[in-house]
């Protein structure tokens, strides 16, 4: 087991230690659930009470918050959450499950596929025709890449992961469990004879840059024609929808089960809220925001911040929802 002292610990984090400097710790924790061999942090003033009932051997505290005397010694630091997030990397495990040969048997790689020689595929993996997969890049059991798709180098892939045909997927990407990158976008047109629905054929494909990470039963579809495209450092959570056609700009967020419908595009930095829809052919502006649960109709402007069902201007939806309630209590 890992051991760090409070010293090493505060100058992994740039932090101010206040003593104990040769105190170990072990792990990590939150305030409730931490143990007199870890340590735990504060990064927001309302649960700095909790400091005087924690069991954690010390804590890494945001400088501008207020503390009472404690029992325990304190590392203070600019943002509390930033330095934890750093303390995990150190403390976590340097890899993940180990696959003891570069290529198991089972695996059924076509023989046009272009591989490197540091690439590990797992069990019972399918790698198509004319695919290139670059350096130290990991697929683990089960993952099927298609046809004439490009991986880059250091991609780690989930066990169930499909890339459909001619993907572009850029380096140090992570697809995780079950993820779907290249299926058909959703397209259907009534029949004239009203006979039912006709299928769109979609013929574009996705392209995803680097550092981009997708969540477990996360689905990125292709375009109609061209391509959808995610940008270098998007974060999507786990059950996200992406359209055809959709683009997302750098380091955008996607938090769970939200959603964006076909040809919607994303500046730089957008944040997208828990199960947030957005409708078809929307643009959001770069460093935008939407709220958990809204559901966006309209062009959102760059740096606008949205709320609501339908979404509008969230200082703007919170006076209604004041009025309402006081509407409701005056009856």
């Amino acid at each position: 087991m890992k051991q760090l002292t409070l010293s090493e610990i505060s100058e992994l984090i740039s932090g101010e230690l206040t003593d104990q400097e040769s105190l170990q710790v072990n792990g990590v924790n939150d305030l409730k659930n931490a143990t007199p061999t870890q340590i735990t942090f504060v990064g927001s003033a309302k649960f700095a009470k909790q400091l005087s009932h924690t069991n954690a051997a010390a804590a890494i505290v945001n400088s501008n918050i207020k503390v009472e005397e404690t029992k325990i010694p304190i590392i203070r630091v600019k943002n509390a959450d930033l330095a934890m997030a750093t303390l995990l990397e150190a403390f976590s495990p340097k890899h993940g499950p180990v696959l003891e040969q570069n290529i198991h048997p089972s695996a059924v790689i076509h023989p046009t596929a272009h591989i490197a020689d540091s690439v590990k595929i797992g069990p019972f993996c399918y790698v198509g025709a004319g695919v290139r997969i670059s350096t130290a890049t990991i697929l683990y059991a089960n993952v099927s890449i298609y046809d004439h798709s490009h991986i880059g180098a250091h991609c780690t892939f989930w066990s169930g992961t499909v890339i459909r045909e001619n993907t572009r997927i850029g380096d140090y990407c992570i697809f995780h469990n079950n993820v779907s990158i290249g299926a058909d976008g959703f397209g259907y047109r009534p029949a004239p004879d009203g006979s039912g629905l006709i299928k769109i054929p979609h013929i574009g494909n996705v392209v995803i840059g680097n550092h981009v990470e997708i969540g477990a039963n996360s689905c990125v579809d292709k375009a109609k024609f061209n391509s959808t495209l995610i940008g270098d450092g998007c974060k999507i959570d786990n059950l996200v929808q992406i359209g055809h056609n959709s683009v997302l700009g750098k380091s955008c967020i996607m938090a769970g089960s939200s959603g964006l419908a076909g040809s919607v595009t994303l500046g730089d930095g957008v944040m997208i809220g828990g199960s947030a829809s957005i409708k078809d052919h929307v643009n959001i502006g770069s460093g935008a925001t939407v709220g958990a649960g809204s559901g966006v109709i309209a062009d959102v402007p760059a740096g606008g911040s949205v709320l609501g069902y339908p979404a509008t201007e969230s200082r703007e939806m919170l006076k209604q929802w004041v009025a309402l309630k006081r509407l409701t209590k005056s009856k």
